[in-house]
């Protein structure tokens, strides 16, 4: 583990290599789980707000289960997360060509709303974690449907923070992302 600032950071995002490799998993991260992706609070009004953005973009059985449970559920373990459809497949996924991508991105992508997606989505498989003290954990979540990135990145040499560059910028900001930089060429060292 290492530390930078508040947050504890998993030496496997510095180690393991991952890069997407939608041609082989087909998207499968947003169809298959039982529980749907986490949530900050301030995303809920967000999905609320921008629905009619993103919602051509969704299937009718999404556009159903967001309409029926809400923007967002409260799992389990009473987290915030994406409702979904069939128990498993995210009410926000939505499918092209054979690939299942996020509606929500795709109107993003076509400049038809400011939000990208949900914030755990875009820094998957990052997970995050958050202790009582106020300190951030950063972990990498193996889930065997990732296996093609896994090999993707090794094939590239990608460690898991260069992969969600973006995602770790717009989450925690530049100067966290070059003391991962920083931290990686010491671990090098």
């Amino acid at each position: 583990m290492i530390e930078i600032d508040d947050k504890i950071v998993s030496a496997d995002l510095l180690r393991e290599c991952f890069a997407c490799d939608l041609a082989q998993c087909k998207g499968i991260c947003c169809v298959e789980g039982n529980a749907g992706a986490p949530l900050e609070a301030d995303e809920v009004e967000i999905l609320r707000r921008e629905y009619p953005n993103y919602r051509p973009y969704m299937p009718p059985e999404g556009i159903e289960a967001v309409e029926r449970q809400g923007f967002m559920v409260v799992d389990d373990d009473g987290d915030l997360t994406t409702p979904l459809v069939g128990g498993a497949q995210c009410a926000y996924a939505c499918e092209e060509h054979g690939v299942t991508y996020c509606a929500i991105e795709k109107a993003w992508r076509e400049g038809r709303t400011s939000f990208r997606k949900p914030i755990s989505c875009h820094l998957y498989p990052i997970r995050l974690m958050r202790f009582s003290n106020g300190t951030v954990g950063l972990n990498y979540h193996r889930w065997s449907v990732c296996e093609p990135a896994r090999k993707c990145g090794a094939k590239l040499g990608i460690p898991v923070y260069k992969a969600l560059r973006e995602p770790i910028i717009r989450r925690f900001g530049e100067e966290f992302y070059r003391a991962l930089e920083a931290a990686e060429e010491l671990m090098k060292g």
